[in-house]
């Protein structure tokens, strides 16, 4: 075995190979919590299998921004969670932890079921101030209840907004397409915000999204904006993986154009929630996963080149 074999070999539980986070100024790290989920569990498992599929996009060199992050990035591992405490005390543990991180690196964060965003952007709000908001996703996450709980991964949105955390003006919904009441799934738009549905971006992919990406650019303008990305915006053709899918989704195709064409915003931080790998086929949605996570990374990373 070659010396570049048993490096790779070595750091095969991180993300793209990369090393263990120290000085770099990007950072992957996990989240595996899924305490919150309200259907099928095993988003905690997500962190390990996105960096299982991210080895095989071998030197990381990507097509279109023709950068790669090794060099650039290092994986922080999983953060270490109180799974059996309240959803209060994890979300403690998830902000002090990711406060921490914030402050010396452009962070994305591996989940993990959706209720982690919430933690991660009280975070972000202490260290970057007002906040822009984009957020691919099947649901709305906007109730004000889950079930009868307080709180839970489909209410983060609507905690976020009245905590002030992100701006209603500056917060943009993108795949929504599940059942729900009207209150709750135009939520962000009697806000101010803006939604585009899976139905409103159905047969749109390449330049035809251009003036979807306009708009968003255009509403978001500087202000520091973080970006959260459910698995399940994904139709389950693409992402099977995950625990609450909804047929009708976005292509692969669609979510990787929009990432790509967002990059020159003001991004400060993401994350990828939802993966669960026991309901996934094939390794479909890690690899999806990996891949959106990778194309982000490249996106700001050739920014800033």
């Amino acid at each position: 075995m070659s010396v570049a074999h048993f490096a790779y070999a070595n750091n095969s539980n991180r993300f793209l190979a990369a090393p263990e986070l120290a000085a770099q100024p990007f950072a992957v790290v996990g989240v595996p919590f899924d305490g919150a989920v309200t259907h099928r569990p095993g988003a905690r498992f997500g962190p390990q299998a996105i960096r299982a599929a991210s080895l095989m996009l071998c030197d990381g060199i990507h097509p279109y921004f023709d950068v790669t992050p090794l060099g650039q990035l290092g994986d922080g591992g999983d953060m270490a969670l109180p799974n059996a405490s309240p959803l209060s005390r994890v979300r403690e543990q998830i902000q002090a932890q990711a406060s921490a991180l914030m402050a010396r690196h452009h962070c994305v964060f591996l989940g993990g079921d959706h209720s982690v965003t919430l933690a991660l952007l009280r975070a972000a709000k202490a260290q970057f101030g007002d906040l822009a908001l984009i957020h691919f996703d099947a649901h709305c996450d906007t109730w004000s209840d889950h079930f009868g709980e307080p709180s839970g991964h489909g209410t983060w949105t609507y905690e976020a907004l009245t905590e002030g955390l992100v701006s209603a003006e500056h917060t943009v919904q993108i795949g929504l397409r599940s059942s729900g009441d009207r209150a709750a799934r135009q939520y962000v738009q009697d806000q101010g915000g803006l939604i585009f549905t899976a139905r409103q971006l159905r047969g749109l992919d390449g330049a035809a999204l251009a003036p979807i990406v306009a708009q968003i650019r255009e509403r978001i303008g500087n202000r520091p904006c973080y970006l959260t990305l459910d698995i399940d915006c994904l139709d389950p053709a693409f992402a099977p993986g995950t625990g609450t899918p909804e047929p009708g989704g976005l292509t692969s195709s669609q979510v990787l154009t929009l990432l790509e064409d967002l990059s020159p915003l003001n991004l400060i931080g993401m994350d990828c929630v939802e993966v669960a790998p026991a309901y996934d086929h094939a390794e479909l949605t890690s690899n999806a996963a990996a891949t959106l996570v990778w194309t982000y990374l490249c996106g700001q990373i050739a920014k800033h080149a």
